[in-house]
């Protein structure tokens, strides 16, 4: 508990990732040897997370439904990319509405929900703090009061972030670490994650949240950071652009492959007690080495080419991100096999080939 003081290209890795062994325990092995297909419903399925799960879930032989606000309107271009979309069903439920989120959990009964939908951005939080809010607290009460209503041995996965912590300076943060948010998404995120807490605690609901630290891929947006420079060195070196404006590159963050980390929330779902966790590499990089391993990936000195916009600068930022992951490679029996360099190359990768098809084996 946490205080509260394969589709593949050339041009990118495969992403065949091995996390060492581990999963569920022997009860919950046997239960889901015996009762036939289970059946996953992702919150959020259009997005990076929620394509990579769907890939995964499906691979294990999991029937997927997936929803999103308006599945008609939808393209799901994740699960396009992955080449997985015919493969998925959609769902249209918006979490911040009860009737919707109770009728879709009775209509497909599912026996293990993700909930990863919700407003993303951090950035983005401090200028729409209502609706994230809103979102991501009254999505993950809605599940909760819907799991409980229907009195099913639904699993639970809710998404937590790293912002939950808040800035914990050198030291790495673990599942024990005091919550001390400074942004409206690291609030919205902690109170989700003491709402799974109580829920579990007062009601036996099987519910859990994955803490996860920043996680990319080539399917992130470019609203993100990551991507905004990944894409920016791309174009430069394509003589689009000359320059790339940038906040501030003296943050550190832990960056791992989003591939390998929807097997970590798998994983915790399979546990026979379920238990919040940390998810990362363990390694911490500055934003400025990203950059520069996105330029060099290209051929260029990132200096040459970037320039820094104080109006980039958030209200509160969080100056260094440490992760503990010792407890999720005990438990779970799972540790990141890609690191920041790693991630940097396979993004500039996919971006240089302009590919459709993206590497979406998790394990």
């Amino acid at each position: 508990m946490i205080s509260s003081s394969s589709v593949s290209s050339s041009s990118v890795s495969p992403s065949s990732v091995s996390p060492s062994s581990g999963g569920p325990g022997p009860a919950r092995a046997a239960e889901a040897a015996g009762c036939g297909q289970r059946t996953a419903l992702i919150c959020g399925v259009g997005g990076q997370d929620g394509a990579y799960l769907a890939a995964h879930l499906l691979e294990l032989g999991y029937r997927v439904v997936g929803t999103s606000r308006d599945a008609q309107a939808s393209g799901f271009s994740g699960l396009v990319r992955l080449g997985i979309r015919d493969r998925v069903t959609v769902e249209s439920m918006t979490l911040v509405d009860f009737r919707s989120t109770m009728q879709a959990i009775a209509r497909h009964r599912p026996d293990e929900i993700y909930n990863l939908a919700g407003q993303t951005s951090v950035g983005l939080s401090f200028s729409q703090p209502v609706e994230t809010f809103e979102s991501i607290v009254i999505g993950t009460v809605n599940l909760l009061e819907a799991i409980r209503m229907l009195g099913r041995p639904i699993r639970l996965y809710n998404a937590g972030s790293s912002e939950m912590f808040g800035d914990t300076g050198m030291e790495p943060a673990s599942e024990r670490t005091v919550l001390r948010p400074c942004s409206p998404y690291g609030i919205a995120k902690a109170t989700s994650f003491w709402q799974v807490a109580q829920y579990r605690q007062a009601y036996g609901i099987a519910a859990c949240t994955g803490i996860l630290f920043n996680h990319e891929s080539p399917l992130r947006p470019e609203r993100f950071v990551t991507q905004k420079i990944v894409a920016g060195a791309c174009r430069i070196a394509r003589g689009e652009e000359q320059t790339l404006s940038l906040g501030d590159l003296s943050v550190h963050r832990d960056w791992g492959w989003a591939p390998e980390y929807v097997v970590a929330m798998h994983r915790m779902l399979q546990l026979e007690t379920l238990e919040d966790f940390v998810i990362a590499t363990g390694r911490t990089s500055s934003l400025e080495e990203f950059v520069g391993a996105a330029f060099a990936a290209v051929g260029l000195d990132w200096r040459r080419h970037v320039v820094r916009d104080p109006g980039l600068v958030r209200p509160s930022e969080i100056g260094c991100g440490r992760a503990d992951t010792s407890r999720a490679a005990e438990r779970l029996g799972w540790t990141a096999h890609h690191v920041m360099p790693d991630v940097v190359r396979m993004m500039v990768e996919a971006r240089l080939a302009g590919q459709q098809a993206l590497p979406r084996r998790a394990a």
